[in-house]
Parts: structure tokens; C-alpha cells; sequence
């Protein structure tokens, strides 16, 4: 088992020396220079309270060409019917906040650690990360955030206080995304959700590939709107 570790400078091994559960390397740090380095060759970060900072690449991989999206008929009936409302980074940390509660499957509790927080609300703050929120009524009930760059969203966590909530604020980000020209949303783990809604795996030479052709393009930043508004 070879995994690297990383030093001072913000730089990490080939993402094709990961080993075949997707771990890369350990230790750096979560500065705004290292993240944008870690996913512009599609690593990201994801560990526990007991673990130092862990560096992953899946393969193969999930992603969602927008074009393919797959809404449900039950799901587009609530969208159809305006429960609720939905906007794009009016709350990020609100939204990262909620997901840091959502405890994983294994009983381990939650991933996203307060320096994870500040990491992200950083990048938000510099136009690469952004949230999508779902309200009922005044009360905010769902959402989702990510990083964007070039033409690729690369979703990192949701939420939902009711039934459906973090759903529509998928399928509205997706649609946002096809509506302003993006390759496609990085699902970064195969879940039945994603698949569900039409994600595909891809080996990790064509998840590269498309990576770099989408980061050809300038990256949309500062405060997104919601186009379906």
C-alpha cells in the first residue's frame, strides 16, 4: 500500500497512483491554494475527527452530464406544485452547517469538521464554492453546496429537514447548470441518489479527460442566481 504524504507546498502524487479504494495521500492542509489544486485534478478531501486529513480520487467515477438528467414523475409533481422555494448562495452557511449534522451510514457521525466549515465558507467567499437552498415558507429545509470551476460543479454535501427538500435543490442546480453551459456535476461517490437521478460512472482516464477539457473555460464566480426564478 503506497500513500503519500504531503508536504508544505500545495501539490499532490498522479491522481492514477491512488490506491484501488481511492485513497492518495495524507496530511497538507485545507487552504484555499491546495483545495483549488486538489480538485482541478479531481482529489478531494473527506476524513474523520481521529484521522489527519485524507485525499481521495475514486475511480471509476459518477458523473452527471446534465442533459441526462432523470426527474422522477412523484418529484416533478412537487416541484410542479411550488411547495417550495428555491435559491442559490442565500445561505451557504446555513446549508454547510445542516450538512455537517447529517451523520454518515456506518454510525460514524459527521465528516465535516469545523475547519472544513471555514475552509469552505473561504472558498465561498472567493466565488468557488456555492449553495443551493431550499425554504418552506421563511424556514430553510434543504439545500446542497459544492466548488465550481471552469464548466464542472463538483458536488461535496446535502441536506433535508423534510421529504424532498435536498432533491429539488438537485434537480435545480442541474438545471441551472444545463442552462449555463456546464460539461458536468461531479458526484465524486456512487450512491443508488445520484444514480437515480442519472449519474454514470466513469474509469478515471475519461473522468480526467473531461475534467480537463471543462477547466478550459473561466470559472463563473461570485454570487450565483437561481435562473429558474
Amino acid at each position: 500500500m503506497t500513500v503519500f504524504y504531503l508536504g508544505t507546498d500545495p501539490v499532490f502524487p498522479p491522481p492514477e497512483m491512488a490506491e484501488p479504494d481511492g485513497l492518495l495521500a495524507v496530511g497538507g492542509d485545507l487552504s484555499e491554494k491546495r483545495l483549488l489544486a486538489a480538485y482541478a485534478q479531481g482529489i478531494f478531501p473527506w476524513y474523520c475527527e481521529d484521522t489527519p486529513i485524507l485525499w481521495w480520487c475514486l475511480s471509476p467515477r459518477p458523473l452527471l452530464f446534465p442533459s441526462e438528467l432523470h426527474v422522477p414523475k412523484s418529484l416533478r409533481r412537487v416541484i410542479n406544485s411550488r411547495r417550495f422555494r428555491v435559491t442559490f448562495d442565500c445561505a451557504f452557511k446555513q446549508v454547510i452547517c445542516n450538512c455537517a449534522g447529517v451523520h454518515r451510514p456506518d454510525g460514524e457521525g459527521t465528516w465535516i469538521r469545523p475547519e472544513m466549515i471555514r475552509a469552505y465558507e473561504g472558498l465561498h467567499w472567493s466565488g468557488y464554492a456555492h449553495s443551493v437552498e431550499t425554504w418552506e415558507g421563511d424556514e430553510l429545509v434543504g439545500g446542497l453546496y459544492g466548488v465550481s470551476m471552469g464548466r464542472v460543479f463538483f458536488g461535496e454535501s446535502m441536506f433535508h429537514l423534510c421529504s424532498d427538500a435536498s432533491k429539488v435543490a438537485f434537480v435545480h442546480l442541474v438545471w441551472a447548470l444545463q442552462k449555463w453551459g456546464f460539461h458536468f456535476l461531479d458526484c465524486q461517490q456512487t450512491t443508488p441518489h445520484v444514480t437515480r437521478f442519472g449519474a454514470r460512472e466513469i474509469e478515471l482516464l475519461d473522468f480526467r479527460a473531461h475534467l480537463q477539457e471543462a477547466l478550459n473555460f473561466p470559472t463563473c464566480k461570485g454570487k450565483w442566481e437561481n435562473p429558474l426564478n
